[in-house]
């Protein structure tokens, strides 16, 4: 018996209709009614381990490498606290998002497919259109960033591997970043075929491990260097203001650091795309609870990172924990390519939802065209019944989209500076603003209400940490600016 429908409405009265008939039902194409959800669309499966892993693929980037430099500005006061204080509110605040995945009920209502849809729905289609241009600008960004980082990692395998031949310092082994630029652009253009969020497990477990384990390789290159007694000199306020290190510089680098500190819990703009990977019902508790599980693993990555790296390197630590540090040589290389892996994969778990709204609005816009909307099975080899499904407007959109930039990239190889500041300035809207706003018209709190007060104090105190970040990162661009940015560093 075959049963064909149109849209998920009609899903949902066949459900009810034929609740006790035979299970096996088909809509439209063949697909069966049980493999599919509430809003007609294939049933969701990931759960909070697979939630939890996009989430820490997202968070635990390469930056977290430049803790050290963070707590070297901040000190063994502040650098710790502004760890915790962030994690907590970022915690706090995608909580409060967890709720606005489903409308108006946050366990049963219509669900939001991305982050833009659902501020729309809580405060308009204004701020939908200020959420969405700054959520993928900050998407783009980290594309960019994120090429320039994983080169940086490229290029110093190739260096150690070059000095283990020749000597260290061996001048012979300088190199261009553009040809390694080129390779991980080619990388990303084959990766970026994998159609949505909720095909990216396998990718995501992965970068999730690598992320560990770079990040445990440097927390080890800290103890050794601890346990050797070389250690630098540290203090209470961070690196002091003395000769060669003015007022002025020390405020700065602290402006820069809180802007770091930011960054690393950059995530929420991409929090509502990984609850609609979730499966139904009660995805607001799952989501909260994989929440809690990336922040506490990340933050305490973050700390052991920060702190024993501050430890060991003192005032002078580095932006790059592991950057000229070739000894033992086999242990860096290892960090250095599970960074590379790593970024491979946030790559494409942050670029995930640019490219769904782009080939949404596209499909919606040329709903005829065969080019934007036809999907062509191909069997893969080795692999029997297992097709997958090319559309050729997704190969040459996202194609061009990885290729624009990775040129960027090389125009710009300073770009960390410019992620700096699209990470500040996306943190407070992004992170802080639109959950508190949506969270305030979903529970329609009062003006002036003690809980209204308060929600608008924290929208305030991280309001002014975001422009101060990025007054900061302001100045780290200045800086590169002033030092010939479009020659690519070795």
């Amino acid at each position: 018996m075959t049963i064909t429908a149109t849209n998920g409405n009609d899903v949902v009265a066949l459900r009810l209709q034929q609740e006790n008939l035979e299970p096996k039902r088909s809509i439209g194409n063949g697909t069966g009614i049980e493999d599919l959800d509430d809003d007609g669309k294939p049933r969701r499966t990931g759960s909070t381990i697979s939630a939890s892993a996009h989430i820490i693929t997202a968070v635990i980037g390469a930056g977290v490498l430049s803790l050290p430099w963070c707590i070297a500005q901040l000190g063994w006061v502040a650098g710790p606290i502004a760890l915790v204080i962030f994690a907590y509110i970022t915690f706090y605040t995608a909580s409060l998002l967890a709720d606005c995945y489903r409308y108006p009920d946050p366990r049963s209502g219509k669900r939001n497919y991305n982050y833009s849809e659902a501020v729309g729905t809580f405060l308009g289609p204004r701020m939908q259109m200020t959420c969405g241009i700054i959520q993928y600008v900050n998407l783009f960004g980290y594309s960019v960033g994120y090429t320039v980082t994983a080169v940086v990692s490229m290029v110093a395998v190739y260096k150690a591997s070059c000095f283990h031949k020749r000597g260290l310092g061996d001048t012979s082994c300088r190199i261009s970043n553009f040809p390694f630029m080129v390779g991980f652009g080619i990388c990303e253009v084959i990766l970026s075929q994998i159609p949505n969020i909720s095909e990216l497990t396998v990718l995501s477990t992965i970068a999730t491990l690598m992320s560990f384990t770079y990040s445990s390789i440097g927390v080890l290159l800290s103890v050794n260097k601890i346990a050797k007694g070389n250690t630098g000199k540290t203090s209470l306020t961070g690196v002091e203001i003395g000769p060669g290190f003015s007022v002025a510089d020390k405020v700065w680098s602290t402006f820069s650091a809180i802007g770091d500190v930011q960054v690393a819990f950059s995530f929420s703009l991409i929090l509502i795309e990984i609850q609609d990977t979730m499966k139904g019902p009660g995805e607001n508790k799952k989501m909260k609870m994989a929440n809690l599980i990336s922040i506490m693993t990340t933050t305490v990555f973050y700390a052991l990172c920060g702190c024993l790296g501050y430890a060991a390197y003192g005032n002078d630590a580095p932006g790059n924990m592991l950057s000229g540090i070739y000894d033992p040589m086999w242990l860096v290389v290892l960090a250095n390519v599970c960074i590379v892996v790593h970024l491979v994969g946030a790559y494409q778990v942050y670029n995930q939802p640019l490219y769904a709204a782009v080939e949404s609005w596209s499909s919606k816009k040329w709903e005829n065209s065969k080019f934007v909307n036809h999907k062509y099975s191909v069997s893969i080899p080795g692999f029997k019944n297992k097709k997958c499904h090319i559309n050729m407007f997704r190969i040459v959109w996202r194609s061009c989209y990885v290729i624009v930039a990775t040129l960027l990239a090389m125009a710009l190889p300073f770009f960390n500076d410019i992620l700096s500041f699209l990470g500040a300035t996306g943190y407070w809207p992004l992170t802080i603003y639109f959950p508190i706003a949506m969270y305030i018209s979903r529970k329609e709190i009062k003006k002036y209400s003690s809980k209204w007060i308060a929600l608008q104090s924290l929208n305030a105190f991280c309001l002014i940490c975001s422009i101060v970040a990025a007054c900061g990162a302001v100045r780290g661009i200045s800086k590169s600016l002033a030092h010939n940015p479009f020659k690519a560093k070795n």
